[in-house]
């Protein structure tokens, strides 16, 4: 396994759409475990191909339960919202606010290429759409509802207007 390098916003790569992995190669389950280990090494929750500059459609998350792979993730179903400070190793030091759907159900085929659903609220949701978002060229900067800034000035700024 190694780590593989994050590509950060303004490398034209974050903006393309991936294509479908028909098949688990040697390569893909390589690029997996690397994901999976660049993730932990950069303290993400989740990270998709186009960031470590391979554009294929696949997924690898963690919100604290183990590691989730999702290939060819398609979303099929959405409900609720949830409004929150949201970030991305591709745009490191910078949080916005987003609004996700606090549920999502998601079909795909994981790291033995066996067809699941994974449902997921909170973190969880947010990451799948998050991440999902990758795989079309979009970043959550695109969507966001707040300036970006950088992420100690965001929550102290939260933090005012919660009190």
């Amino acid at each position: 396994m190694a780590i593989r390098t994050i590509r950060l916003e303004g490398d034209e790569i974050l903006r393309k759409k991936c294509k479908e992995i028909k098949e688990l190669t040697p390569r893909i389950k390589i690029l997996i475990e690397d994901m999976i280990e660049t993730m932990y090494q950069a303290n993400g929750v989740g990270l998709a191909g186009p960031q470590v500059g391979i554009l294929k459609k696949v997924v690898v998350i963690d919100v604290g339960d183990g590691p989730i792979v999702l290939i060819n993730p398609e979303i099929l179903e959405t409900s609720g919202e949830q409004t929150g400070g949201e970030g991305c190793l591709s745009v490191p030091g910078k949080t916005a606010t987003v609004t996700r759907p606090n549920y999502v159900r998601v079909r795909a085929y994981d790291e033995k290429m066996e067809q699941r659903e994974v449902e997921g609220t909170e973190l969880l949701a947010r990451a799948i759409c998050h991440e999902c978002d990758h795989l079309e060229g979009k970043l959550y900067i695109d969507i966001a509802e707040s300036p970006i800034m950088d992420t100690d000035t965001y929550y102290a700024e939260m933090e005012e207007e919660w009190e």
